[in-house]
C-alpha cells in the first residue's frame, strides 16, 4: 500500500494520487525550491539539492546474530524498564520470514524518469519474499515478460557491472547509492556484518516490517508477545524503542532470506560526533552530567540485550540539532569477554583525554571507582552523578553571585529578584525507578504558530486565536540565558451568525487585555487565572442581557488557553476546545477534559457507551457568555516542563473524530525537531483536518518549548 504523506490513507500500489486528498503519489516537493521531483529521484533536477530519502541498511551473515537464547540474570539490573526480553523473542526470531506483502513499486511516469532513476513496475503480479542478494540492472530496463529471468542470471552470476544499477532487494525498492560487488556478501564469513546507504525508491510505501507490525498488533496487542517474521537482528531496536527513542535508532524496514539477514536504519551519519562537541567551551559541566547520566541509564537497558558495547564505540555515540544523545547503531558485546562498568569508565575518561577539557576532581574519583570496581552498580554510579550535579549547581551560583558583587553599577531591582528566587529541582523525565541527576531545566527555545480555517462547509468563521509572546537573552561573562513568556488563546464562537464571532473576539480581546495589566515578574497565580476568566465571561454575558438574547440566540464561545512563563505553563480551559501534550518519551496526551453531557455523566459514574448514548451527549455544560459567574468554572492546571514539549490548542473542528489521536505520529511528532517547519506544520494539519472533518471551522495553535538541564551557566 502507499501512504499519503499528506493524510496518511492507504492507496493501492497502483495510484498516482491520493484517493482522498489528491496528493501525488509519485512526486514529492524539493525542500529548497519547490519543484515536483519524483519520488525515487536522488536530487532535484532544478536546483540540485538532495531530495532522496536514504536508509542505512545492515546485511547479516547467519548464523543468527545477536539475539541471546535468555537474558544474562548477572547482568541485567534489577530497575531495567519493562520491556520484551530477548527469551520472550527468541522463537519468533527463528521462524522463516516468507510473508508475502505489497511492496511493488507505484507506476512513474515517463516524462519524470531518467536512466538512472527507472525503476521496475510489478504492479500486476504478486510480490515474492524480499531477497538481501544484490541485484543487479541494465540501463536499458527489460521489458515484464523477460524481467523475471534477467534478475535470476544476475543473481547467479558473481561478476558485477560497473554500469549497473543494484539494489538491495528483490522488488528493486532499495537502490544501493555506492554500488557493492555481490562476491563480498557470498564470501563472508558467517556472523559478519556489512554496511550501506540505500535509496528508497517508493518511500511513501508501507514497508515489510510495518506490515508485520501492524498484523501483530491485532493478533496479540501485548508488547512482550513475540515478534513473528521479524530478523532476530531488529528485535532489540523494536524493544528498546518505546523508552528509548530517539537515543536508540529507528528500523524502517527488516527482513530474512536465505542464510542473510536485513536490516534499514535510520541514517545518523550527518549527526555530530558526541566527542567533538565534549571539548566545546560553550558546553556547560551539567550538560555533560546529563549526558554521562543518560548513557548510565542506557547501560542498564542495553544490559538484558547483551548491547552494551554501543556505549563504548566513540563514534557510536551522536548528538542531533537539539543536543540529544543518540547512537547510530547497537553493538553486540563478545560472548567470550562482556564489557563491564569499569569499560563505561575507561571509556569516559578517554573522551575527557580526547577533547582536552578540564575534568572535576569529583567526576575523576567516580572514574577511578568505576574501573577499581568500587562502583558496581548503575544506580550507585547514577547516585554520584547525582551529587556532583548538586555540587556544581552550588558553585555556578556562587559564581554568579560574585560577579554580581564585583559590578561597579547597583543591583536592579529585576537582578535583585532573580537572586532571591529560590532554586528548584527539577527532575528529569525518567520514570524507570532509579535515581536521576536532579537539574535545573533551563530554556532553549520558544517558537508557536497560529492557523485558522472557515472549512467546508460553513459560511463564516466563528473561531478566533491570540499570540502574545515576548523572548529576551541576557548575555553575561559566564553566560546566557532566555527569559521568555507567551500567552495563547483559542476561542470557537457559537450562538448563530455573527454572534459567534463576536463572542470568540470578545473573549480573545479581554484575556489579553486583562493579562497586560496582571502579568508582572512571575506566572499568573489560579486566583488571578480564574479571575481572568470570569470577568471575561461576565462581559460577554452583559451584552447578551443588554442586548436581550435568550435561548439559542445567547452568543458564547470555548475557551483554551496556556500561558507559558520559561519552564513554567499554567492552562485554563472552559468548553469542548482542546489542548494536547506531546512529548517524545511520554507521546500524546489530551490535558482537557471536554465540558461536555457525555463527560459530566461518566464522572457520575456511568459507562461510556451509556453516557454517550444520550441525544444532548456533546452539547456543551460550560461556555462564556451564555451564563452568569456562578455557572461557570474554568479548569486551571500549572505544568513544570522536564523536556521537549509540542503543545496543540484546537477547536473541535480539528479534534472530532480523534484526529489528533489517530494522525499525531506523522503529523505532530516531526514538529518536535527544530529543524521542523512550524507554519509548514500546522498548514498541513489544517488541510488534513478539512480532508477527514471539513464540517466546522478549523483552529489551532502550536507551541514548541526546548528545555536543557541547565545548557549555559545561570545568569539574569
Amino acid at each position: 500500500m502507499l501512504i499519503c504523506p499528506q493524510c496518511h490513507f492507504e492507496n493501492p500500489n497502483t495510484h498516482k494520487f491520493c484517493q482522498r486528498c489528491g496528493t501525488s503519489l509519485i512526486h514529492k516537493l524539493c525542500p529548497e525550491c519547490d519543484t515536483q521531483v519524483p519520488v525515487n529521484a536522488e536530487t532535484c533536477h532544478n536546483c540540485g539539492a538532495f531530495t532522496g530519502t536514504v536508509w542505512w541498511a545492515m546485511i547479516a551473515k547467519e548464523p543468527e546474530y545477536g539475539v541471546t537464547s535468555t537474558p544474562n540474570p548477572e547482568r541485567s539490573s534489577t530497575n531495567s524498564e519493562s520491556i520484551a526480553s530477548p527469551a520472550d523473542l527468541e522463537s519468533s526470531a527463528q521462524g522463516t520470514q516468507t510473508k508475502e506483502s505489497e511492496v511493488t513499486s507505484a507506476e512513474i511516469p515517463d516524462d519524470a524518469k531518467t536512466d538512472s532513476e527507472a525503476f521496475s513496475q510489478e504492479t500486476d503480479q504478486p510480490d515474492t519474499a524480499k531477497s538481501p542478494t544484490l541485484m543487479a540492472q541494465s540501463t536499458v530496463e527489460p521489458d515484464p515478460e523477460t524481467q523475471a529471468s534477467s534478475i535470476a542470471t544476475s543473481e547467479a552470476s558473481s561478476a558485477y557491472n560497473a554500469h549497473s544499477i543494484a539494489y538491495l532487494d528483490a522488488q528493486q525498492r532499495y537502490r544501493l547509492i555506492e554500488p557493492l560487488n555481490p562476491d563480498i556478501l557470498a564470501n563472508a564469513p558467517a556472523g559478519s556484518e556489512t554496511f550501506v546507504k540505500v535509496l528508497d525508491c517508493q518511500p511513501f510505501q508501507k514497508s515489510l516490517l510495518e506490515a508485520l507490525l501492524e498484523q501483530q498488533s491485532e493478533q496479540s496487542p501485548s508488547q512482550s508477545s513475540p515478534i513473528l517474521g521479524i530478523p532476530a537482528i531488529a528485535q532489540p531496536y523494536l524493544a528498546l524503542k518505546q523508552n528509548h527513542y530517539p537515543t536508540v535508532p529507528e528500523v524502517h524496514d527488516a527482513w530474512q532470506q536465505d542464510n542473510q539477514s536485513v536490516m534499514l536504519l535510520e541514517d545518523r551519519s550527518s549527526w555530530q560526533l558526541l566527542s567533538d562537541l565534549w571539548g566545546s567551551e560553550t558546553l556547560s559541566t551539567l550538560q555533560l552530567l546529563y549526558w554521562l547520566d543518560e548513557m548510565a541509564r542506557l547501560w542498564q537497558a542495553l544490559e538484558p540485550w547483551n548491547c552494551c558495547q554501543s556505549l563504548l564505540e566513540i563514534t557510536n555515540l551522536r548528538v542531533d540539532e537539539d543536543q540529544v544523545l543518540g547512537l547510530e547503531r547497537l553493538y553486540h558485546d563478545s560472548e567470550d569477554d562482556p564489557p563491564l562498568l569499569e569499560d563505561l569508565g575507561q571509556m569516559w575518561r578517554l573522551l575527557f583525554n580526547q577533547s582536552q577539557r578540564t575534568q572535576l576532581t569529583s567526576l575523576g574519583t567516580v572514574f577511578r571507582q568505576m574501573c577499581t570496581e568500587e562502583i558496581t552498580t548503575i544506580d550507585q554510579l547514577r547516585s554520584e552523578l547525582e551529587a556532583i550535579a548538586h555540587a556544581e549547581e552550588e558553585a555556578q551560583e556562587e559564581q554568579a553571585t560574585a560577579v554580581t558583587l564585583e559590578r561597579e553599577e547597583p543591583l536592579s531591582d529585576e537582578e535583585i529578584s532573580f537572586l532571591e528566587m529560590p532554586t528548584a529541582d527539577v527532575v528529569g523525565s525518567y520514570d524507570d525507578g532509579g535515581p536521576t541527576v536532579v537539574l535545573p531545566m533551563q530554556l532553549l527555545s520558544l517558537d508557536d504558530v497560529g492557523c485558522t480555517d472557515i472549512g467546508r462547509q460553513r459560511d463564516h468563521n466563528e473561531d478566533c486565536f491570540g499570540i502574545q509572546a515576548q523572548v529576551k537573552k541576557h548575555e553575561t561573562p559566564i553566560g546566557r540565558t532566555l527569559d521568555a513568556r507567551g500567552l495563547y488563546i483559542l476561542c470557537d464562537g457559537m450562538g448563530g451568525h455573527a454572534a459567534g464571532e463576536v463572542a470568540s473576539s470578545m473573549a480573545v480581546e479581554k484575556l489579553e487585555a486583562y493579562f497586560q495589566d496582571h502579568w508582572q515578574d512571575e506566572l499568573p497565580t489560579e486566583e488571578s487565572i480564574g479571575e481572568a476568566v470570569r470577568l471575561t465571561n461576565q462581559n460577554i454575558y452583559d451584552v447578551n442581557q443588554q442586548n436581550a438574547r435568550s435561548g439559542s440566540g445567547r452568543m458564547g464561545t470555548t475557551l483554551a488557553m496556556m500561558l507559558v512563563q520559561n519552564t513554567n505553563v499554567a492552562i485554563a480551559h472552559v468548553g469542548d476546545s482542546r489542548l494536547y501534550r506531546l512529548t517524545r518519551k511520554g507521546g500524546l496526551e489530551q490535558l482537557t477534559v471536554d465540558h461536555e453531557v457525555g463527560q459530566r455523566e461518566m464522572k457520575r459514574g456511568v459507562e461510556e457507551a451509556i453516557a454517550y448514548s444520550r441525544p444532548d451527549a456533546y452539547q456543551l455544560t460550560q461556555a462564556l457568555g451564555p451564563r452568569s459567574d456562578q455557572f461557570v468554572t474554568p479548569d486551571i492546571n500549572f505544568l513544570e516542563l522536564n523536556e521537549d514539549t509540542l503543545f496543540v490548542l484546537c477547536s473541535d473542528g480539528l479534534s472530532d473524530n480523534e484526529l489528533i489521536e489517530n494522525n499525531w505520529q506523522t503529523h505532530l511528532a516531526p514538529l518536535l525537531s527544530s529543524r521542523a517547519n512550524l507554519e509548514q506544520g500546522i498548514l498541513q494539519l489544517v488541510d488534513l483536518a478539512n480532508e477527514q472533518n471539513g464540517h466546522d471551522n478549523i483552529t489551532a495553535i502550536l507551541i514548541r518549548v526546548k528545555v536543557r538541564p541547565n545548557f549555559q551557566q545561570r545568569s539574569w
